[in-house]
């Protein structure tokens, strides 16, 4: 089973809009989508933002006043609107969620297959 499916990356111009989701799965016994993630290469994974159950969010620097996390806790899925996109947002972004798969299992970190941003002109 997938525990996350994301949607929306792709190509965009500098200063245009992506809206990317992140589904998490339906059979699981529990999970908690926590945020977005990106990475580029030769460099570490960064949190972009992040987002608890009752909906407080957190950002990084260079996501502030660009970029708004959200949550359909209903569908269980969380959104990420970025506007604004910079060359520099180009990155493979990933949301991460906690959970378990059975009610026996551990808990354990899971996260989507990555979905590309590319900001060019």
């Amino acid at each position: 089973q997938v525990p996350l499916v994301e949607s929306g990356g792709g190509l965009v111009q500098p200063g245009g809009s992506l809206r990317l989701s992140c589904a998490a799965s339906r059979s699981f016994f529990r999970i908690n989508i926590r945020g977005w993630y990106r990475q580029v290469p030769g460099k570490q994974r960064e949190l972009v933002a992040g987002i608890t159950t009752g909906g407080s969010t957190n950002y990084a620097d260079s996501a502030k006043g660009r970029f708004t996390i959200s949550r359909d806790n209903g569908e269980n899925t969380v959104y990420l609107q970025m506007n604004g996109l910079k060359l520099e947002d180009t990155a493979v972004y990933s949301c991460k969620a906690r959970g378990r798969s059975r009610w026996n299992a551990p808990e354990s970190d899971y996260w989507g297959q990555g979905t590309q941003v590319t900001v060019s002109s």
